[in-house]
This record gives C-alpha cells, structure tokens and sequence, in this order.
C-alpha cells in the first residue's frame, strides 16, 4: 500500500512539475534533470526505512532504499553539475564560442547599408513613451482597461510604416477564467508620431480575440500551447507580438539548440502562431514570411557579438590584445534594404569612450557586417546632446544612428522626468562635439547642419558631393515665427521643392521679394522643404554671397 501511494505522489508530482515548467527534453538542457533529481531523491526517502530507537530516541535506518535510486541520483546529479562544466567551460572552448557568431563581414561605410531618410520618418517614440502613450489609450476605456493590461511593446513595419505594436494581456486569474475566448485586440504606437495611437479591436470586420498569451492559464498560455504541439525537444524563447500586413495577431517564437555543450545558445527557426486560433506554422530561418521582422533574439546576439571580440585570440590574452566588447546595447535599426538589423558600436577593452567600429547583425539571418571607422559611443552621444540642455534636466532616449546628409548621425529625442518628448538632438557618430538640438524634427535638422558647416565638413568631407547648386527665380516667398525664431520658406522657378532658412543663413533672406533673383546651395536629400546651406540675392545685391 505504502509502495502504491508513493507511485501515485511522484507521478502526479513529476506532472505538475512538467506541466508548469516546461522543460526541454533534449541533451544540453538541465530543467528536465532538475524534476528528475528531485523525483529521485523524494524516492530515496520514501524507500528508506526510519526507527526510533534507544533510551536517547535516536533515529536509525533500519532498511536501505534500492541500490538502482542511489544510481539515478548520482547520474542525474553529475548530468546537472560535472557535465556541463566539463562541455561548456569557456577555458578550454573559447574557440567554439568566437565563432558562434559565424562570419563577420567588413563594410565601407555604414552609410552604405543604412538609407538616407525623411524626418518625418524618423523614430521619434521609444519603447518607454509607446508604453505611456498606450496606457493613456487604455485609460480612456475604463471598462476595458480594468479587465486587461498591456503586454510588452515590439518594434516592427507594418505596411512600411514603423510602429509599436502590443498586445492586451489578462490581468489575473480571475479576468482569464472569465474571458477566455481572449482579450479585445492590441494596441499600434507609430514610431514617427506620437499622436497616432491606436486601439485595434477588429481586423477585416471581425473583432479581435488574443485568446493564446503569456498572461493566460493552463492550455491558453502560449508558450504551454506550443509546447505540447510537438515542441517538448527544442527550446523556444522571444516571444514576440507581431501583426501581419492585414493587420493579424501573432506570436512569434523563436526555436533554438545548444551547440556548445551546454552552453552556446542558436536559433534554428520559428514558430508561428496564430494567436487567435492556436495554429502553428513553423519555419527554417531561410523560409520565415517577410513580415515576420526578428528571428534572432537580442540576447543570443548580444552574448555571441561579446564572445566574439572577447576571445579573438584565445582565453589567455592578458594583455587584452584587439579585444573588443559591444557599447551601450543592441538597437533595432532598418537598412536601405527594408531590412531590420540589430545595431550596436564596439569599443576596445577598457576603453569605452570611443568606438572603434559599429556592427549591423540580420535580425533574421544572422549575417554580420562590421564597420571599421572611429566614433562616439551611444553613451558618449547621449551625454553630448544631454550637455546641450543641461539647464532643462532632460534626459536622451537610446540613440538611433541614421543616414541624414550622407552624414552617419545619432538621433534621439530629449525627455522630462516625466518620460514626454521636449525637444530633439542630433549627434555626428563621428564626432559627438558636432550637436544640433531643436524643439520640431526641422529645428534639430536645421541646427545639426548648421554645426556641422561651421565645422568645414571635418567629419566627412566627401559629403559635399551631395551639395547643388541653383540660380533661379523666386516664385513665392512667406516667413514663419517658431519659438522666436523667424524661418524664410520660398519657392523658385523650375524647381519642385520648396526651400527655407533663416537671417542666419543670410541677411538678405528677410527683404528678398518674389522676381528676385537669387543663388542657392543646399544639400540633397528625400525631404518636401528643404534646408539651404546658403543664399545670396543677385538682384538685391550684385555678386553678393550669403554668409
């Protein structure tokens, strides 16, 4: 009878175990070996007969526990602890690890790979605003927000658009065991404005029900869900909001092995799921839909990119030779290819003010490109453009490197302690002394170019290639006031777009009248109003140049 109960405690045990754990079934991977050890030890105990004995009460064994449960202990004992530290210790596979990362390719100029863009497609919302911002939404349902909450925000494209998109989680058991055909819908934060958050509750006509999430019970949770449908072998890790081009919620998982003993985290492709119906579609990387926009988590590049500049030259290097190690952290950044890549900056050992180089990883493929150029780091660009505004208290978002001007830059928005969006600073990657700051996107660009043509182009003086000149006619000219300062917007004959500056740019932009004819330099680039590097009014004053 005895032997009987303790067969029913450990299976139901060993169940609950499982079923609320997960673990993964496959060599590399400890969890399922921890339930095991303490089955086996539970089973020891039980086996093993205790008496009270003598005249100081003293407690015998009085029968042994099976030879064969003393053996499973030690087995799955040295599995847990001696194994993995004779497979994985990086002392003795150092090589293993810096190659992990696989090839690393060497790039020209990073300008190359990240495209020129309009401001008004910068990313100008961080994770933390789009947070704040869809809390505000929420709050403005009080009957929706009371029974749901948000989950975490992921950056993705949907139509060519950047936005943030999360998804509505239970906020208990309760709200769950209540509504468990799923929560109603998700929330879209643009990247690029601020102002356009929305609540989706119905795709196509039809509402919305996430009933497959990381906040729901028993077989509606997610990773649960997938785990019994044929994925107890492999692990499964990133669980991250995504919605389709229509609009469609999923879960995107990724799938991953050990490859380095117990160690050595890789991905080896993903699981689609549909998170209203549960369907799951699992691909190779090579063949993931297109808008599925991240394969490769942030923490296995994040490990493999530091891997591979620690050990370049083995585990003994004392002297830190051509060590390297990744900045601030890993920013997701898209490409001129419309591709997202994970961007970090790389210092020497030791040496954290300067970056020696920047990196791009293929979010879905892995692939990697280094950049070999000189630089600030993420931290040292922060610090700059926080410098500039030292007197308003702002602090500056993680920066986000684009190609404004041919001219690699860090662009980041400047915050109240309150988390909401003051002004905007520019930073030359190159040189963070080079800082444009301004209250709109354009007063930034404005500043930014500005700074940097006092500076006579140091820091890329092949970026005058890009600069045009024109002699016309001005068809329309009307001046516009922006926190005290005045902006001169005209137009000119035969030429489509339309141009501004100020009385900084040149004296004689604020008498100039339409029929005048002037000379123009600016910069080209994807922008509707453009910025002149300067202005001279050949008919107010002959042979005059701007300033």
């Amino acid at each position: 009878m005895k032997k009987t109960f303790t067969f029913i405690f450990l299976l139901i045990l060993g169940f609950l175990l499982f079923y609320n754990n997960l673990p993964v079934l496959n060599y590399g991977f400890t969890g399922f070996a921890f339930i095991l050890l303490i089955l086996a030890v539970l089973a020891l105990l039980f086996s093993t007969g205790f008496a009270v004995s003598g005249s100081n009460n003293q407690l015998k064994v009085v029968s042994k526990p099976p030879r064969f449960l003393v053996y499973i202990v030690l087995v799955v004992l040295g599995y847990c602890t001696i194994l993995p530290f004779v497979t994985s210790l990086k002392m003795f596979r150092s090589d293993s690890y810096q190659k992990l990362l696989g090839e690393v390719k060497n790039g020209d100029k990073i300008t190359n790979h990240i495209a020129p863009i309009a401001i008004d497609k910068i990313r100008v919302v961080d994770e933390e605003l789009a947070h704040l911002l869809g809390e505000k939404i929420l709050g403005s349902q009080p009957a929706l927000g009371s029974q749901v909450e948000l989950g975490d925000f992921c950056i993705q494209k949907v139509n060519n658009s950047l936005y943030w998109v999360a998804p509505l989680l239970h906020s208990g058991f309760f709200k769950w065991f209540n509504n468990q055909e799923g929560t109603a819908g998700y929330v879209m934060v643009s990247a690029t404005n601020e102002r356009d958050v929305k609540l989706v509750q119905n795709v196509a006509g039809k509402a919305i029900k996430i009933k497959y999430q990381q906040g729901a019970f028993f077989q509606s949770n997610i990773h649960r869900h997938i785990y019994f449908n044929g994925n107890a072998t492999v692990g499964l890790t990133d669980f991250s909001f995504e919605i389709d081009d229509a609009g469609n919620p999923f879960w995107i998982v990724t799938k991953y092995a050990k490859k380095i003993g117990f160690s050595g985290k890789e991905a080896i492709g993903v699981a689609v799921v549909n998170a209203q119906t549960g369907a799951i579609i699992e691909y190779t990387i090579g063949k993931t839909p297109k808008w599925v926009d991240r394969i490769q988590p942030l923490a296995f590049i994040e490990d493999q990119l530091n891997d591979w500049g620690e050990y370049v030259h083995g585990y003994w290097n004392f002297s830190n030779a051509n060590k390297l190690q990744i900045t601030e952290g890993l920013t997701l950044v898209y490409g001129n290819d419309n591709k997202s890549y994970w961007y970090t900056g790389l210092t020497s050992v030791g040496k954290d003010e300067s970056a020696v180089g920047f990196v791009l990883v293929d979010t879905r493929t892995k692939e990697t490109t280094f950049y070999k150029q000189g630089g600030a780091t993420e931290f040292a660009a922060q610090s700059s453009a926080q410098g500039k505004v030292q007197e308003k208290g702002y602090e500056a978002s993680l920066p986000i490197p684009y190609n404004i001007n041919n001219i690699p830059t860090y662009v980041m928005t400047l915050k109240d302690k309150g988390g909401l969006v003051k002004m905007f600073a520019m930073v030359a990657i190159s040189d963070y002394t080079i800082v444009g700051v301004g209250n709109t996107m354009r007063e930034t660009l404005t500043s930014f170019k500005n700074v940097y043509n006092m500076a006579d182009n140091k820091i890329n003086p092949n970026s005058a290639a890009t600069q045009k000149s024109v002699q016309s006619i001005v068809t329309r000219i009307q001046n516009d006031v922006k926190n005290g300062n005045s902006f001169y917007y005209f137009k000119v004959k035969d030429y489509p777009n339309i141009f501004v500056g100020s009385s900084q740019i040149s004296n004689q932009l604020p008498v100039t009248m339409v029929g005048d004819s002037v000379m123009i330099s600016f910069d080209v680039d994807m922008e509707e109003v453009i910025d002149v590097a300067t202005f001279a009014n050949i008919t107010l004053k002959p042979n005059s140049k701007g300033k």
